[in-house]
């Protein structure tokens, strides 16, 4: 039986009902009563931090990715999905495991080797049963080798990335997407098509954009058209859809240094939702979490870490 959610964390998310996220029904995504902005939220409203915790539902109150970033993933999805079948949502996941990931970023790991992950991915579909899922693959796995990191053999990654992709989609219900970057870093969306069709996209549900990343709805939407377009040159991959990572996107894309890595000045973005008026565009999505690092740069904690105060800030920026 799955552990009864604190008092705590059911009092921050009902806030945040009241808040007005109700206005943003955020079907048909789960969103965990644990996450870390409503442990948050809940310790500040405990502190008295009444004004902040109503901020931090904004973010606590809506559903966000689980990143499986490690060994041995099939507890966490097994979990996971489980409890977003009971509640009657579809649990939003990110494979995030690949062998040299970030290509010697801040976002260091991965399996130590190809079999290990080909293990990894067969562990993670299993967990997933009969229960269904949006999985996105390996996020940056393919732009990477495309902008030219050369810590990892293009073909050797295509591989793994053509098997995860083949793996996941052998369970029901699961909706796969294959990362394909975002419109600021391979601004010519053709460059992708090679890389994209040698992992596997043609049995993707599609591809994700902007994950972690800041460019607007409109820029990424505008990418993901025209990536389709030049994916469908190719018979079998017309038609190809896309999810848009909005969670930090609200106030578009820095313009300093280092636009990519904790900017200041960003904002909470459209609400997860699969309501997007676009026939080729399956879904906006909060993939990256809103207040987790994206590395250890302008004071931030290591990658992934909960940043309360960034978190904060994204919440008040977005204005409602």
């Amino acid at each position: 039986m799955p552990n009864p959610v604190p008092r705590a964390l059911l009092v921050t998310l009902l806030a945040g009902l009241c808040a007005g996220a109700t206005r943003d029904v955020p079907e048909p995504f789960w969103t965990a009563p644990d996450s870390r902005a409503a442990q948050q939220a809940a310790t500040w409203r405990a502190a008295g931090r009444t004004a902040d915790a109503m901020l931090m539902d904004r973010i606590a109150a809506r559903p966000e990715a689980e990143w499986l970033n490690g060994p041995n993933p099939g507890p966490l999805v097994r979990a996971r999905t489980t409890a977003a079948t009971q509640a009657g949502r579809i649990a939003v996941l990110v494979a995030y495991y690949i062998p040299n990931r970030d290509c010697g970023q801040y976002s260091l790991g991965g399996a130590p080797t190809a079999a290990a992950y080909r293990a990894w991915i067969d562990e993670f579909a299993t967990a997933l049963g009969d229960r269904g899922a949006y999985v996105i693959v390996e996020p940056d796995a393919v732009a990477q080798v495309v902008a030219g990191c050369t810590r990892v053999s293009a073909n050797d990654r295509y591989a793994l990335l053509a098997h995860a992709v083949d793996r996941l989609k052998r369970q029901p219900h699961t909706h796969v997407y294959l990362d394909a970057g975002n419109s600021g870093w391979i601004p010519e969306a053709w460059r992708l098509v090679t890389a994209l069709k040698a992992s596997g996209v043609a049995r993707a549900d599609g591809v994700a954009l902007n994950v972690s990343n800041y460019q607007t709805n409109k820029a990424s939407s505008t990418y993901g058209d025209q990536l389709s377009k030049d994916l469908a040159l190719s018979k079998d991959l017309a038609g190809k859809h896309y999810v848009i990572d909005t969670s930090r996107n609200g106030n578009g894309p820095y313009t300093g240094t280092d636009a990519w890595c904790n900017p200041p000045g960003r904002a909470l973005g459209t609400p997860p939702t699969t309501r997007t008026d676009n026939p080729l565009l399956d879904a906006y999505l909060w993939i990256k979490r809103p207040g987790e690092s994206d590395g250890t740069c302008r004071g931030g904690p290591a990658a992934g870490r909960w940043w309360p105060s960034y978190a904060l800030e994204l919440a008040r920026n977005a204005g409602t």
